[in-house]
């Protein structure tokens, strides 16, 4: 009988992907920022400002003020120092409205003179011209020149008249203080925030703690306590940078002779915190008015040199230097970043940005489910330096690879590039290679771009901390050191980094591809003058191979020493201990600095077995 049940459904839960349920969670959060805006943003400037008047708190209460204590003197001082700043800027905007019909004059003979420079007439043209295209594009001119069949005649007009309507006051001051009220709102919402954040700091710490990471406290402790400092000393130091470039401002705009000159330097600074768009605003204002005090354009010409010299030697000279790796942002992190938040929050958001960003980039860094974060955001390479170099590797480019050599090796050794780089990326490629994923052809373009970095770096000098011997007669001409592939083109090109090490040593040596120590060629190997054989492999596998071929080697080359290369094996000792008695070879090595020792150890044998027979 046929089995008649339904089958099971799979749950939809099951069914969602995890990059799925990762979006979603992605949008949902972008949506809870936009939508919660109107108390996250003063939270977030609240979190910023306490980050900012932290510094403060911590020398009140070191001089034994408490915490209570310092806290709202802090905050006094911080709606202090904000309300003087208002001050100041109101009473000197208010004598600038005053003095502005003097100006009038400039301003006029300063828009006669554009007129007259370009040709009487020709603005007005020029609209004409305009509004004739707007209308043919709308059609109004088309209707205005042809009748409409069946149009109703003309009415005649319907007499208007004009009431002075009556205004309470308060509708007035609702007029006017409207406008000023959310700023105000604001302010007091974000200071209240500031008082509760600093006053229960630690028991917010203990709870964040306890929701992001009670599973590995320390590390979200370390996160924390990084984006705290990250933070606080970006803030100090652009406020003194800031502080910097207005004062500069100032003392500029006075040379030049820009009325208030004080009010344009303290708007200076404080737009320069909005990132990109702040310093243009601020030059705005000076600008203007230079173009109104001015009967020239002198004036003005001063304005635009002095913001473009200041922030260009602020903005690509000192904050470079001043910040170093402190924000750990990228620079695409930056804009993506400022265009993000503000998308999100507005003007307030393009403030934030920075800030915020690097907080999460933090967090990235020290939270797995946020590693994203951090590779998408942070200043680190997305790769390790062999993995650079495996994809320069791959697309033949040894140029660039030869420029991220020279950038390690301003603080490290030839040897240890080749170790630490080279050998490790040759081995990136051997796991593809047993992958099935890297065919020949690939191989060989790696060894070519091997090369290629070898004859870039050829000129280098190197120190391994090797001392250098006196080579006896037969290791002094031809190639006595012989180096043998093991598999195939990785492992030659393995083979050509020991090659030139000991080439830097006085060591001749060559290189044999793996093809001509095959058991059908080795017959024609020439192994004449050759003292010591080194045998290269990234990846032994079961040794079996190694095995045979340093059979093969014994019987062609009878009495020579022949070593072994593992360049893959590392701190595995127990794997060491197993190729020594596997390989039945006289050495294993596991890297290029031992491997060059004991070649020297076989040239003071060599040397010391030619005394004892030239004493005999």
């Amino acid at each position: 009988m046929a089995d008649l049940r339904m089958p099971a459904r799979v749950p939809v839960t099951d069914a969602l992907t995890p990059k799925f349920m990762t979006a979603v969670i992605a949008a949902v959060v972008v949506c809870g920022l936009y939508f919660g805006r109107p108390v996250l943003m003063p939270l977030a400037l609240a979190v910023l400002m306490s980050f900012a008047i932290a510094p403060l708190v911590a020398v009140l209460r070191h001089l034994r003020l408490g915490h209570v204590p310092a806290i709202l003197l802090s905050l006094a001082l911080a709606l202090v120092i904000l309300s003087a700043i208002g001050a100041f800027v109101g009473a000197q905007f208010a004598g600038l409205a005053g003095d502005l019909p003097r100006y009038q004059t400039n301003i006029g003979h300063k828009i006669q003179s554009i007129r007259g420079s370009t040709g009487h007439g020709t603005i007005a043209r020029l609209n004409q011209t305009i509004e004739i295209l707007a209308d043919q594009i709308t059609g109004n001119r088309d209707q205005q020149n042809q009748p409409v069949a069946g149009a109703l005649p003309e009415e005649k007009p319907v007499p208007v008249e004009i009431r002075r309507q009556t205004v309470a006051p308060w509708e007035v001051a609702q007029t006017i203080l409207g406008p000023l009220l959310e700023p105000l709102a604001t302010l007091a919402l974000v200071l209240v925030f500031v008082g509760f954040i600093m006053l229960q700091k630690d028991d917010l710490r203990d709870r964040f703690v306890r929701l992001a990471g009670s599973n590995d406290m320390q590390r979200t402790a370390v996160a924390l306590d990084e984006a705290a400092s990250r933070l606080s000393r970006y803030l100090a130091l652009q406020t003194i940078i800031n502080a910097c470039f207005g004062a500069t401002i100032g003392v500029g705009l006075f040379l030049i002779g820009v009325p208030n000159s004080g009010l344009w330097a303290l708007i200076g600074m404080l737009f320069r915190f909005v990132p990109y768009v702040g310093v243009p605003i601020a030059f705005l204002f000076p600008a203007t008015l230079a173009v109104a005090v001015d009967p020239g354009w002198s004036m003005l010409f001063s304005t635009m040199a002095l913001f473009g010299s200041v922030e260009a030697i602020v903005g690509q000279m000192i904050e470079p230097f001043v910040y170093g790796r402190s924000m750990g942002l990228s620079a695409v992190a930056v804009v993506v970043a400022a265009v993000f938040w503000t998308w999100l929050w507005g003007p307030v958001g393009l403030l934030l940005s920075t800030p915020l960003t690097m907080c999460f980039v933090v967090l990235g860094r020290h939270i797995d489910s946020l590693k994203f974060l951090d590779v998408m955001l942070g200043d680190t390479p997305a790769l390790k330096t062999e993995e650079s170099l495996y994809l320069r590797m791959l697309a033949e480019d040894p140029d660039d690879a030869t420029e991220d050599a020279e950038e390690f090796l301003r603080h490290s050794t030839l040897a240890a590039y080749y170790d630490e780089v080279v050998a490790r990326a040759l081995m990136l490629a051997q796991a593809d290679v047993n992958r099935g994923v890297l065919d020949a052809t690939r191989q060989t373009r790696i060894r070519d771009a091997i090369e290629g970095v070898i004859l870039n770096l050829s000129e280098r000098k190197d120190e391994t901390g090797i001392k250098p011997v006196e080579l006896p007669p037969a290791w002094r001409g031809g190639k006595p050191v012989l180096c043998i592939a093991g598999r195939g083109p990785l492992d030659e090109a393995a083979a050509m980094l020991l090659v030139d090490m000991l080439q830097k040593y006085g060591v001749g040596a060559q290189v044999v591809s793996s093809d001509q120590s095959s058991a059908a060629q080795i017959a024609s190997l020439d192994v004449t003058a050759v003292q010591v054989i080194c045998v290269s492999y990234l990846e032994p596998g079961t040794y079996k191979n190694a095995r045979y071929q340093v059979r093969r080697l014994r019987k062609h080359a009878p009495g020579v020493p022949v070593m072994a290369v593992f360049w893959g094996l590392g701190d595995d000792h127990s794997r060491y201990l197993d190729s020594i008695e596997a390989t039945e070879c006289d050495v294993v090595t596991t890297g290029l600095k031992e491997t060059i020792h004991h070649v020297l150890v076989f040239a003071r044998r060599s040397a010391k077995s030619d005394v004892e027979k030239a004493a005999e």
